[in-house]
């Protein structure tokens, strides 16, 4: 699987927890958790994917340094958010609202990736390059899914 179908696996699967979560109240406290502990750790395997393989083999390349760039912002803020949603009790009245506006930055960023960036990388890398990106990607999920 080359880089960019892995990712726009990831974007799928994390579109559709979003939707779970949404679909969650404030009662749902034990599928708020549950949805919300895999959302976190699918959300860190994914930038932990982009930020230590595509981003850097992106960031050589001029056209593509300001999107790169964009990007590492983006993840800083929904990592923000992150943080405040796990120390935020599921039940409280604000989580919901915390959970929208990280959702409305990643689904931002998702359409960016996919609509702009992804054309890059295409336009940049051969099937080769992107194979080779799309293992060591696949490398980092399976140690992290071991760990």
């Amino acid at each position: 699987m080359d880089a960019l179908t892995l990712l726009k696996k990831d974007h799928d699967e994390v579109k559709k927890m979003l939707k779970d979560l949404e679909a969650t109240t404030e009662r749902a406290i034990k599928t708020r958790q549950d949805l919300f502990g895999r959302l976190k750790f699918s959300l860190t395997v994914h930038e932990q994917m982009e930020e230590a393989v595509l981003y850097p083999a992106l960031k050589e390349h001029a056209e593509t340094k300001e999107i790169v760039l964009e990007a590492y912002e983006e993840h800083d803020v929904v990592d923000t958010i992150l943080g405040e949603l796990e120390q935020t009790p599921v039940d409280d009245e604000t989580w919901k609202a915390k959970l929208t506006v990280m959702r409305e930055n990643l689904l931002h960023h998702i359409e960016e990736e996919e609509e702009a960036m992804f054309g890059q990388v295409r336009d940049l890398f051969d099937e080769t390059m992107l194979d080779s990106l799309g293992e060591q990607m696949r490398t980092i999920k399976s140690q992290a899914r071991a760990a």
